[in-house]
C-alpha cells in the first residue's frame, strides 16, 4: 500500500524531504565504496577476484569471456528472444543515429569563421547491471551509441553468474554490438576497475550505465579523483505517474510495480488529483503484486514509495518538478496541455497506452537515465554522451584587422599585456 500525502498539508521544507532519495546520510555506503575502490586500484585482479568470491560467490580462473565464448552462449538462446533483441537493436539504433548532425560553418565576422566538430572519445567503459535481474537491454542502450559515435574500444562489464559465465541474452547483444569480450566484474569494483585499469581490464576514459547505490556512488567517487569521466549518477530507479479521473488504476498499479521490481532502493511516486484514483491503484497494488515472481523485493520498493494527493495538473506539474523523477509518466487525457509545463525529467511517457517498459526497452529511446533529482542538470545517455565537441576558428587577413582591435581592447582592459601583443605582431 501507497502511504498517502496531501500536498496542501505539506510545507515546503516536507515537500523537499519528501523529494530526497538514497541520500547516504550516514556516509554508509561510501564507506563501503571507497574501501572497495582502494583495493581495486593497489592490488587489481586479485582484488576483483576476491570480490567475486565474496559478493557473487564464485571463484574465477579469469576476468573475461572472449568471443568463442559469447558465440556458445548466444547460441544457447532461443529464436523468439533473438528476435525480440534484434527488434530493440535496430529500434535505438534508428533512434540514435537521428543524434548525428554536422554543424555548419559560422562567420561570425568578416574574415573570422568559427565551428565545431565532432570526435569520439577513445576508450569507454559500459557497466552493466546483473545483480538481481541481468539487463541485456541496458547493453544495447549503451553499446549502440557507443557504436554510432566511433569508439575505437568498449569494454563491457558485468557480475558473473553462478557458473563464471554472462547469460545467452547479453552474449547474443555482445554479437549485435561487435564486442568481442565482456569482462566478468560488477558493483563498484568494476567501475573501479575501468577507472583505474587492471592487468586484464583496461582505463577507461569515460564510464557509463547504471546500477544501485553502491555502483552510483563509485561512479560519483571515481569522476573526482581520477581523470576518467562519467556519463550521470544512474541509479536506483524511479517513476512517478501524474494521473487525474480519465486513468486506469490498472494501469497505474502496474506501472509503479515495474518500476519497484527492479530493486528494494527504487521508488514509484503517484501524483493524482483523485483521491478515489490513489484508492483503486492501492487495491489493484494488493491484487497485482501477489503474482509478481520478485513479489519480496517489490514489495520492499512499495514500502519506499508514495502517493500524492494535488488539487489540479498544474500543482502536480509543480511537485513533479521539485522531484525531477527519472522516468515521467502523464496518465491523463490532458496531457498535451502539460507537456510544456515539464521542465525536470530524464524521459517522458505520454498518454495511457505509453508504459515505461516500452522505453526500458524497444521504443528506441535510451534508458540509462539521471536518478536521485539529478534530471535538474543531466540528460539521459545519447549518442552526445560517447563524444567531445571541439571547436575551431579561422582568421584571414581581413579578418584580423577586422576583428584584432576589438580583441587588443579587451585584452588591455584585463591587463594582459602579452594577449595583446599576439594579435598586434598580426595587424599588417
Amino acid at each position: 500500500m501507497l502511504k498517502i500525502y496531501i500536498l496542501q498539508e505539506l510545507s515546503t521544507q516536507e515537500v523537499k524531504e519528501l523529494c530526497v532519495r538514497n541520500a547516504d546520510t550516514d556516509n554508509s555506503v561510501g564507506t563501503v565504496v571507497e574501501s572497495i575502490i582502494a583495493k581495486v586500484k593497489t592490488e587489481g585482479d586479485v582484488a576483483l577476484k576476491s570480490f567475486a568470491r565474496e559478493f557473487d560467490k564464485i571463484e574465477l580462473a579469469k576476468l573475461y569471456l572472449d568471443k568463442e565464448e559469447l558465440n556458445e552462449l548466444a547460441s544457447s538462446i532461443g529464436d523468439r528472444q533473438k528476435e525480440a533483441l534484434t527488434i530493440a537493436y535496430q529500434n535505438i539504433k534508428k533512434f540514435h543515429e537521428a543524434q548525428l548532425v554536422n554543424e555548419a560553418k559560422i562567420e561570425t565576422t568578416t574574415g573570422v569563421t568559427c565551428w565545431r566538430e565532432t570526435r569520439p572519445i577513445e576508450k569507454v567503459g559500459l557497466y552493466i547491471p546483473g545483480g538481481t535481474a541481468v539487463l541485456p537491454s541496458t547493453f544495447l542502450m549503451l553499446g549502440v551509441p557507443a557504436q554510432i559515435a566511433g569508439c575505437k574500444e568498449i569494454i563491457a562489464c558485468s557480475p558473473p553468474q553462478k557458473n563464471g559465465k554472462v547469460n545467452g541474452y547479453l552474449a547474443y547483444c555482445a554479437q549485435l554490438l561487435g564486442i568481442e569480450k565482456v569482462y566478468l566484474a560488477g558493483g563498484a569494483q568494476a567501475v573501479a576497475a575501468m577507472a583505474y585499469g587492471t592487468e586484464s581490464i583496461p582505463k577507461v576514459d569515460k564510464i557509463f550505465g547504471p546500477g544501485n547505490q553502491y555502483v552510483t556512488k563509485a561512479k560519483t567517487y571515481i569522476q573526482t579523483a581520477t581523470t576518467t569521466a562519467i556519463d550521470m549518477p544512474a541509479g536506483p530507479s524511479e517513476v512517478l505517474v501524474i494521473a487525474d479521473e480519465s486513468t486506469n488504476p490498472v494501469f497505474v498499479a502496474a506501472d509503479l510495480l515495474a518500476q519497484c521490481e527492479h530493486g528494494i532502493d527504487s521508488q514509484a511516486v503517484l501524483v493524482s488529483t483523485s483521491a478515489e484514483l490513489i484508492e483503486q491503484t492501492n487495491i489493484e497494488l494488493g491484487k497485482q503484486i501477489k503474482q509478481l515472481p520478485r513479489q519480496a523485493i517489490t514489495e520492499k520498493a512499495i514500502a519506499n514509495s508514495y502517493a500524492v494527493l494535488v488539487s489540479d495538473l498544474k500543482q502536480a506539474m509543480e511537485f513533479s518538478n521539485e522531484y525531477a523523477p527519472e522516468h515521467l509518466i502523464l496518465a491523463t487525457d490532458k496531457w498535451e496541455e502539460i507537456t510544456d509545463d515539464i521542465l525536470n525529467a530524464g524521459s517522458v511517457f505520454l498518454g495511457h497506452l505509453t508504459p515505461e517498459s516500452a522505453g526500458d526497452y524497444a521504443s528506441g529511446t535510451n534508458h540509462t537515465l539521471p536518478t536521485s533529482s539529478y534530471a535538474r542538470a543531466y540528460s539521459g545517455v545519447s549518442v552526445d554522451s560517447f563524444v567531445k565537441k571541439i571547436t575551431f576558428q579561422h582568421i584571414t587577413e581581413a579578418g584580423i584587422r577586422n576583428l584584432g582591435p576589438t580583441v587588443e581592447i579587451l585584452a588591455e582592459l584585463e591587463g594582459l599585456q602579452a594577449h595583446k601583443n599576439a594579435v598586434t605582431v598580426r595587424i599588417p
